[in-house]
């Protein structure tokens, strides 16, 4: 059964990293005990810049645990510790990305959340790790984890069960919408399914759009 393994909230801080002063809420920290979960985020948790994080679309990022040995063997000389991927819910039970379709509903706690999008990698991973190549690392194995929009909102805690309770109608797994948005963006085949798939943010629906009817003018 898929459980919660940790609940992790942050607040924006200032990293220094290679001459730079970023502001940045990736840092995330376990917490103990029934955490609220509200409609743009969980209670204690942030975001820095809102422009691109945060939202009723990006209310909750779920990491599967099963990355962080897939990771530790990639980077053995890094320590991994629950929320390092800038995570909310780090939840074991194999809900990977090929196997999680958008518009899929869970319940975790008394809670109810729908899957929304990939959580796409951007520079701030790379100051969390202190790496260049973090970001290039994600993208080319795919190991994204994805966010959650909350339809009721409720509690979390470790050791909650994380159940699928709706299969999404959508048959488009969060796996493509990550490889459309970010690898092929320009596969219409893939387009043309994205596009019928309302459970998807309606900025990436709009994008989607607008590059499918770019594709066929160029036809």
């Amino acid at each position: 059964m898929s459980r919660v393994c940790s609940v992790n909230v942050g607040r924006p801080r200032l990293l220094q990293r290679r001459g730079r002063t970023i502001s940045t809420a990736i840092i995330k920290r376990p917490v103990e005990g029934r955490v609220a979960v509200r409609r743009e985020n969980l209670d204690g948790d942030q975001q820095a810049d809102l422009s691109v994080h945060g939202g009723p679309d990006k209310a909750v990022y779920a990491y599967p645990v099963e990355h962080y040995d897939a990771w530790q063997r990639e980077l053995p000389d890094v320590e991994l510790s629950w929320g390092a991927f800038g995570e909310n819910l780090t939840c074991s039970g194999g809900w990977r990305e090929d196997e999680v379709r958008i518009g899929d509903r869970f319940r975790i706690g008394d809670a109810e959340f729908e899957v929304s999008q990939p959580r796409l990698p951007c520079g701030k991973l790379n100051l969390r790790f202190d790496r260049t190549d973090m970001v290039k690392r994600m993208l080319a194995n795919g190991w994204f984890g994805f966010y959650f929009r909350v339809v009721q909102e409720g509690s979390v805690a470790v050791g909650d069960a994380v159940d699928r309770i709706a299969r999404s109608p959508y048959n488009f797994t969060v796996a493509e919408a990550a490889r459309l948005e970010a690898i092929d963006r320009d596969d219409p085949e893939l387009l043309r399914r994205a596009i019928e798939v309302e459970a998807l943010p309606a900025s990436w629906l709009l994008t989607f759009r607008q590059r499918l009817r770019n594709l066929e003018s160029q036809d």
